[in-house]
């Protein structure tokens, strides 16, 4: 335990699946009632862990629908020190929420978040066909317009749906089952691990030198040649130039590990830099 409690910063509102991502952290350290500071943005939770207003930060890191988020990578390339500390993931369930007293005829708005939206296109269509939709900050915001009106219905989970005091009229009306999100849990850079496991995820931003036919490959013969099997490679923008790119990678191996440090040492007489974002146990 902590000799004080320790502060999660996470996007907000309450009841977004980001907070319900911090409050399953905070179990994992043992804490019941975790201190929360709400963020508008992941970027805003980047900076109050880097200003140190925070101890931890909770940030989506992935979708199995909609890939990587790049909010989020983006702040761990360019922008944060934050080092990556342990990993949730949490199972994306949509329902429809309502105010307590309303029906389902009295409904002229659905509101949720962009994705809240797309991802329930088959319900909304069978079950409320031409109601007009509302774009919100968050699926939580959702439940919050919900409770507030009787013609609103919102789309946002049942931990947000409790919170504010709404119905949930329906659940799990998603189009597609299996919709799950990682969240990392960060901290400032060199603190010390918090979670302990026999399995490691390690997780890299690598910069090149200079863009020349053959480089992605040379990265991949070092992994290649060290017995390690990446789980995710993925390109970003380095911002600096058009065509210009940097490469996050992930892979299931302890960055400690004697072949993961051949590797990264490797890579780092030949790249302009290797930035090593977190090396967590995951299940």
């Amino acid at each position: 335990m902590h000799a004080t409690e320790p502060v999660f910063a996470y996007l907000g509102p309450a009841g977004t699946y980001t907070d319900e991502a911090a409050r399953a952290f905070a179990a994992r350290l043992g804490i019941d009632e975790p201190a929360l500071l709400e963020c508008a943005s992941f970027d805003e939770v980047f900076d109050a862990v880097d200003r140190g207003k925070c101890e931890f930060g909770v940030v989506a890191k992935e979708n199995s629908l909609e890939g990587s988020v790049t909010a989020t990578l983006d702040n761990f390339a360019f922008k944060s020190t934050a080092t990556i500390l342990g990993e949730e993931v949490i199972d994306i369930h949509h329902c429809l929420v309502m105010h307590p007293d309303a029906k389902l005829e009295d409904v002229t708005t659905v509101a949720s978040h962009a994705q809240g939206l797309a991802q329930c296109r088959r319900f909304l269509a069978e079950r409320l066909p031409g109601r007009a939709s509302v774009t919100t900050s968050s699926t939580a915001e959702s439940a919050r317009l919900a409770l507030e009106n009787p013609h609103v219905a919102g789309i946002a989970n049942a931990f947000a749906a409790e919170l504010y005091g709404a119905r949930v009229v329906e659940r799990d009306i998603e189009d597609h089952f299996g919709n799950q999100t990682s969240f990392a849990l960060i901290g400032r850079q060199g603190h010390p691990p918090v979670f302990r496991g026999e399995r490691y995820k390690t997780s890299l931003a690598l910069f090149l030198q200079v863009d020349r036919a053959g480089t992605l490959n040379m990265i991949l013969s070092e992994f290649a040649y060290a017995g390690i099997n990446l789980s995710m490679i993925q390109s970003r923008p380095t911002k600096q130039a058009l065509g210009d790119y940097m490469f996050f990678i992930e892979f299931k191996e302890d960055a400690n590990s004697l072949p993961v440090q051949t590797a990264l040492n490797c890579l780092r007489l030949k790249l302009r830099e290797v930035k090593v974002l977190g090396s967590y146990p995951v299940a």
